[in-house]
């Protein structure tokens, strides 16, 4: 698929106005010939693009929604691809590529006709590689493109230039007037790749990570690739744990056990400073427990000295052991250490990650143990018993039970 390409869209060319443009990433992915397994492609026109969506929507039984009645923008969904149409901002196409954040965004392309337009030497910029500012009123316009700019440097493993990387420094502060949600969204991309943490200490040195991370030393995040090393290796050593270490963490969520590490490494390590600094960007209930789960488990790691010290770790940790342990890894734990934690977790025989009590709730009160949180607490002390070896069976979990209800 090809935005360039019209036999490739989900819908013929003839549907669309003669003054119908392709525009910004669309046209950037498609002359940078990037491989698409969805096709996503922006169209403006200089009117009628909610009336042209609606149209070939209806035309294709496609999705149709408006996304912003005010500025005359909407979507269509089909099958595979997405396609939005936007009317242009401003009273010609030039107008609308010039109030764009980058040159290599602001390029556009006529399908009819076969003509590109790019009055700020774009296509120049995409041969050289090169991330550059259409104007600095621009990226003050919406501070987000401050920080938009390092994560498509990342995506595209392009450079920024001198000028623009000047110009973010100048208006980094600007950043924390942007809406949470869309902040996190663009740190969500860098921390999913390696080059996204490169380009995170480009944003650390440039004053931009500081805003909404304010303890990111230079030292925390050099931790960030240090972690994209650690998952390199760990996916190497247990195969078998790649998928926890990329897989989201929820079907809603796009934050993976590697990006839970990458945050935890970004925040003070005392639980509430950590806290604190996590709800202005409107990180989910989840999320939360799990980078405070890492920092909080972390430093227990060295006062563990019983059997039930370690119980009471593994089923603190839970789910989070994979980015505890990519987490572990760029600290320096030894890699034998980790690897006891992901056997153990990966074991669901394992008597310490796993212990089965053997009896449940309805038994302790066939027992005589009256209902209430004293049942949580004696199922606790069984699997206690289980991981330390003196509990191995149904019979010798009853016997404790009535040994602890006779005392």
């Amino acid at each position: 698929m090809n935005a360039l390409r019209p036999e490739t869209w989900p819908f013929p060319l003839h549907w669309l106005p003669e003054t119908a443009c392709v525009v910004g990433g669309s046209v950037r992915d498609a002359l940078l010939d990037r491989p698409l397994d969805y096709l996503d492609i922006d169209f403006v026109l200089p009117q009628n693009a909610i009336e042209t969506a609606k149209t070939i929507a209806k035309r294709a039984k496609a999705g149709f929604v408006v996304l912003d009645a005010k500025r005359q923008i909407a979507r269509v969904v089909f099958a595979n691809a997405t396609a939005d149409f936007a009317r242009q901002d401003g009273k010609t196409l030039e107008a609308d590529l010039r109030r764009r954040d980058f040159t290599i965004n602001a390029i556009a392309y006529q399908p009819r006709t076969g003509r590109r337009i790019d009055p700020l030497g774009g296509v120049a910029d995409l041969d050289r590689r090169l991330l550059r500012m259409v104007s600095p009123e621009n990226l003050r316009d919406d501070p987000l493109r401050l920080l938009r700019a390092y994560r498509q440097a990342a995506q595209l493993h392009f450079t920024i230039d001198s000028e623009t990387r000047s110009t973010i420094r100048e208006l980094a502060a600007q950043l924390g007037t942007v809406a949470a949600e869309r902040v996190k969204a663009e740190f969500g991309h860098l921390f999913a790749s390696s080059a996204g943490s490169l380009e995170l200490r480009r944003a650390e040195e440039d004053g931009i990570l500081s805003v909404w991370f304010p303890n990111a030393t230079p030292e925390k995040v050099e931790q960030l690739a240090a972690i994209d090393v650690a998952a390199t290796l760990l996916a190497q050593l247990r195969p078998d744990v790649k998928n926890c270490l990329h897989q989201p963490l929820r079907p809603t969520l796009k934050t993976t056990a590697i990006a839970l590490a990458k945050i935890a490494a970004l925040l003070p390590e005392y639980l509430d400073n950590a806290e604190a600094q996590l709800q202005p960007l409107k990180y989910s209930r989840v999320e939360t427990k799990g980078v405070l789960t890492i920092l909080q488990q972390f430093a227990a790691i060295d006062s563990l000295e019983t059997t039930r010290d370690r119980y009471f770790w593994f089923k603190g940790t839970g789910e989070f052991i994979p980015a505890l342990a990519v987490f572990a890894l760029a600290k320096e734990t030894p890699v034998d250490r980790v690897l006891e934690w992901i056997d153990r977790d990966t074991n669901p025989r394992d008597p310490l990650a796993h212990p089965d009590s053997f009896i449940d709730g309805k038994m302790l009160m066939a027992l005589g143990v009256d209902k209430g949180p004293k049942i949580g607490n004696l199922l606790t002390e069984i699997e206690i018993a289980v991981a330390e070896g003196t509990v191995k069976n149904r019979e010798e979990a009853i016997a404790f039970v009535n040994e602890k209800i006779d005392r």
